[in-house]
């Protein structure tokens, strides 16, 4: 969140983790350690797919 790649990420008493993107988007539900993993792979893909198109 300090560098401004989630609004928000809120652990709940299940374990599971609720994460918006940006203020306006619809919060998601990550059941697990293996979400947690596809939403940091998701974000790497987003900043390295940005860089190549500021180069």
């Amino acid at each position: 969140m300090r560098q401004q790649l989630l609004h928000t990420a809120v652990l709940a008493p299940t374990g599971q983790w609720l994460v918006q993107d940006h203020a306006d988007s619809p919060v998601r539900i990550l059941t697990g350690p293996a979400a947690m993993v596809d939403l940091a792979a998701q974000i790497q893909h987003r900043i390295r797919t940005t860089r190549s198109r500021i180069r």
